[in-house]
């Protein structure tokens, strides 16, 4: 028997399935990450599949069983479909990023509210264009490499303590953490940090303002991230999306 259900859910991926319907995948803020599947959504006719699309911020009603690994869908109602997102290149490119650091690192049914709460934040913000999506991608970023259990360590030199890192150039080893200038010799380097990219981590760690960076150093400090998570969890292989649309623009 199946549980009628109801709560809050935000699309991350969709694909046809069969000759009529679309399977999805949710992240639904009582449930965690699931699979669903809408029947005859790909039918012009059907509201609910012209609802149940990538980006969108739903309320639905879905059938859970558990011993079925994919759910239907009964109903759903917009929240929110963020219509500047998907009229911006550059914002679709990053929310697209977004997206799959959630579908893909983001363990099946494990709920976790704060991440959810975060990733509507996100996408609002970059729907009122509130700072360059690049920035506001880096942010959640740095957020989510957190609720991963992944964050960086940069408050103190992880040899001598010492906290006053700004005006030197560091090391940073993705295990040990960050190293000043005197004891980086000590260590095996994973990536030199100077201090205009310390200083932007800095302020994408406390989430503080940042004025006028140059966006080649915000993509600096999304490498540097991409790289960290890469070395704690092997079969991440980096960021698609954004490979995706450097290709399609590069062409």
């Amino acid at each position: 028997m199946s549980d009628i259900l109801k709560t809050e859910a935000v699309v991350l991926h969709k694909i046809k399935y069969g000759d009529t319907s679309i399977i999805v995948t949710l992240f639904t803020k009582d449930y965690g990450k699931l699979t669903a599947i809408v029947k005859g959504g790909r039918n012009p006719k059907s509201r609910l599949g012209l609802i149940v699309d990538t980006f969108n911020y739903l309320q639905i009603v879905f059938y859970k069983k558990d011993s079925r690994e994919i759910q239907l869908i009964s109903s759903a109602d917009i929240i929110s479909h963020f219509p500047n997102i998907k009229k911006d290149l550059e914002c679709q490119r990053y929310a697209q990023a977004i997206l799959e650091l959630v579908k893909n690192l983001n363990v099946e049914h494990e709920v976790n509210r704060k991440l959810f709460n975060g990733l509507i934040r996100i996408f609002s913000l970059m729907n009122e264009s509130k700072e360059p999506a690049v920035i506001l991608f880096a942010r959640f970023f740095m957020f989510f490499l957190s609720e991963l259990g992944y964050q960086l360590q940069l408050e103190q030199c992880s040899s001598c303590g010492k906290k006053e890192l700004s005006k030197s150039e560091l090391s940073y080893n993705y295990e040990l953490g960050i190293f000043c200038s005197d004891c980086q010799a000590n260590v095996v380097e994973s990536f030199h940090i100077n201090m205009e990219l310390f200083a932007v981590l800095i302020c994408l760690k406390f989430n503080k303002r940042m004025e006028q960076v140059n966006n080649s150093l915000i993509e600096k400090a999304i490498s540097f991230m991409e790289k960290h998570l890469k070395h704690h969890v092997p079969d991440f292989k980096g960021i698609q999306s954004l490979s995706l649309f450097n290709n399609l623009n590069s062409k």
